[in-house]
This record gives structure tokens, sequence and C-alpha cells, in this order.
């Protein structure tokens, strides 16, 4: 784990042994690079340059002073300033829910992206037509400035399968920790119209885009991503994987880390 002194504060950086081709990671709303640890600590990591950037107000990294860094813009500006001060250059993304959409903030404007991979994130149209792409209880938690714990405990529990009984307890923890005023300004900032319309981001996306979805996905409606027009689509598909949930990175492991170590090759 490193910190880089960046314009919107320090940032946590925490890079895997792999010498292989750069891949950045970016965690979910109330998360951090701890999510990517499955990877990180395996064989993907040993093999890959895997590179996990707690966002500003996340993890390891310190709070924004200016709110407007909570926001999919201002996410972008800041896995900019990281790319730019670690010098990496033509990287894949990997993107969790929150940090799929700031992918899809950021891939217009990235020409020079070997390729794109996102799951659990439903590309949104600017302005959303509605709440179709969600499917869960309390969609309200993700952008709520306070949460006790037993909400925060409730918010992880939906990111697994239901059923599944081995979340650490560093999810919630990293809730915890998360400044309320991220959740609280993101999601003014999407009620604003603050981000590019997405799902003209994936039709007209040049580089290679791998959608990944778990079978038990408890927060995002899966029939509405498939729905989307998506033409330089990995492989031509979704990849489903069976018995995960929004979470197949630490529930499926093995599943997940064969898909982006193909395609990684696959788009050499």
């Amino acid at each position: 784990m490193k910190s880089i002194q960046s314009p919107y504060g320090a940032v946590a950086v925490h890079e895997s042994a792999g010498r292989g081709p750069a891949v950045v990671l970016i965690h979910g709303n109330s998360s951090s690079s701890r999510a990517f640890a499955r990877q990180h600590e395996g064989p993907l990591g040993e093999r890959l340059r895997l590179i996990a950037v707690d966002l500003p107000g996340h993890g390891a990294s310190s709070d924004a002073e200016d709110p407007k860094v909570y926001s999919l813009p201002g996410y972008v500006r800041v896995i900019r300033a990281v790319l730019d001060a670690l010098g990496v250059n033509g990287p894949r993304f990997v993107g969790w829910s929150m940090g799929g959409h700031i992918l899809l903030e950021m891939a217009p404007d990235l020409p020079e992206a070997r390729g794109f991979l996102i799951f659990g994130t439903p590309p949104v149209a600017l302005p959303p037509i509605g709440g179709e792409f969600f499917a869960n209880p309390d969609p309200d938690a993700v952008y709520a400035e306070h949460l006790e714990r037993d909400r925060a405990a409730a918010f992880v529990a939906s990111l697994f399968a239901p059923g599944f009984g081995d979340i650490p307890s560093f999810f919630v923890d990293d809730v915890l920790r998360t400044d309320g005023r991220a959740r609280k300004f993101l999601g003014a900032s999407l009620m604003s119209g603050l981000y590019r319309d997405e799902v003209a981001v994936v039709r007209d996306l040049k580089a290679p885009l791998a959608v990944l979805h778990g079978t038990e996905e408890q927060r995002i409606n899966g029939a509405y991503v498939v729905s989307l027009a998506m033409p330089t689509l990995w492989r031509d598909a979704i990849q489903k994987i069976p018995g995960a949930g929004h979470a197949p990175q630490w529930e499926t492991p093995e599943t997940f880390d064969a898909l982006l170590k193909a395609f990684v090759e696959e788009t050499e």
C-alpha cells in the first residue's frame, strides 16, 4: 500500500506483486480496495500488476476537503491523477458497482485503454428512465449520509448471494468508515444529472467491454442490462457467474479471476 499526494488529498493505492499487464481496480460505494483482496493476494495478483485505489472518503484515503469530489466526474479526476502519478499507460480497467459507473464516465476520454470490465453496474441513461435497473430492498442506503451499524450490515448482506455465510467484517467496517458526505453528495450529483449518459457510452464504446453478472444478484436487475445495446461486448454476451451475487470477486474468486485473466489475454 502506498499513499499518493494528489490535488484531491492523499489517495491510498494497493499494488500487487505481479509484473504482468496493468489492471486498475475501482471499488464500489462505501467500500475500499480490500474488496479485491482475494485477487491481490492470490495467483492473479502474482501474475498481473493489479492496482486498486481507495477513493477519497473511503478506506485508507483521506476525506475530500471539497465535497464536489464525491461525484462521478470528481472520482474520474482522482483516478486520472493516480494514473499520472504511477505512469500507467494503456491498462485494463475493472469497476465494481459504483466503480463501474466511474469507468463509464471515464471511458470516452480513454482511447488508450485496452478494455473495460464492469460488474454490478447497470449503465444508466441521462436522465434516468426510472428505477428498473435496481432490484434491492433499500436503494437509499447508498446515498444516506448517516448509517447505523445494523443498516450498514443489511446493506453489506445485500451485496452477497442469499445465504452466503462468509462475509468478512471489514465490509461493514468499510461502510462505517466511509465519509457520509461521499454518499450524500454522490446522490445529489446524480439527481442533478452530473454524469454521462451511460447507455450512450456503452452503445458508442470502441474498446472491448466485459460485463459480468452474478446469477444470485440482489441489487441489480439483470434483465435491464441484457436489454442494452453494447456493440463491443466481450464474447458477445454478458458473462453470468453461477452462485454469485453483487460481489463475485469475493464470493466466487476462482471463476471471477478466470474471467478477468481471459479478458486480459484476449485484449492483448
